[in-house]
């Protein structure tokens, strides 16, 4: 093994642990694993507080977005309150390209404390409804193609597996933005109908 390659080990390895104690550090969406099937799981979600705001089609919040909602948990908010930053970023692409959104969700102390109002006509306070979802997991950069990619293959799980979906999917980005490719924590959700919703 040569020098080159050795240094460059030790600096994904570094890489990789760092990432891994600065995810440890952050509260995360809570949900219960119902089923698991190699890079798919089948979730309940409880009801969740967001912090949400638009986002347009694979801005990846470099238009802004991403900051509008950081500054809302930075104190831009009615009680100038510090809020935790939590996993994941949800993200829904909506029907129109600006229509899209993005939401941070809100530490489950503070939500049930009621989290402050925003101070930016930008930012809302939403409910994500709990319920059952079907998931997909992967790696890589998330963009347009790669989040539709696995969105299809997830889709042609649920078919085989004779559940009922939603029409509408999301997507939840766990990582910071410099965190290379192959370490990144990406995922599809997709919300599924009880039997008895997709009798109606």
């Amino acid at each position: 093994m040569s020098h080159i390659t050795l240094i460059l080990l030790v600096v994904v390895a570094g890489i990789f642990a760092w990432n891994m104690r600065a995810f440890a550090g952050y509260e995360s969406a809570e949900y219960t694993v119902v089923e698991t099937d190699g890079e798919f799981e089948i979730r309940d979600y409880p009801d969740l507080k967001l912090a949400a705001t638009e986002m347009k089609r694979d801005s990846k919040g470099r238009d802004g977005s991403f900051m509008r909602l950081f500054g809302y948990i930075s104190g831009g908010n009615e009680a100038k309150q510090k809020i935790e930053m939590t996993t994941p970023v949800f993200m829904e692409a909506g029907e129109e390209e600006t229509k899209g959104q993005m939401g941070f969700v809100i530490p489950k102390q503070v939500a049930s404390e009621g989290p402050p109002e925003p101070v930016s006509a930008d930012v809302k306070i939403r409910e994500r409804k709990g319920g059952r979802f079907a998931v997909i997991r992967f790696s890589g950069i998330m963009n347009t193609k790669t989040a539709s990619e696995a969105e299809a293959k997830l889709r042609a799980w649920i078919e085989q597996k004779g559940l009922v979906a939603e029409q509408a999917a999301e997507t939840a980005g766990y990582d910071p933005p410099f965190t290379p490719g192959p370490l990144r924590r990406n995922e599809v959700l997709i919300r599924l109908k009880s039997i008895e919703a997709s009798l109606r």
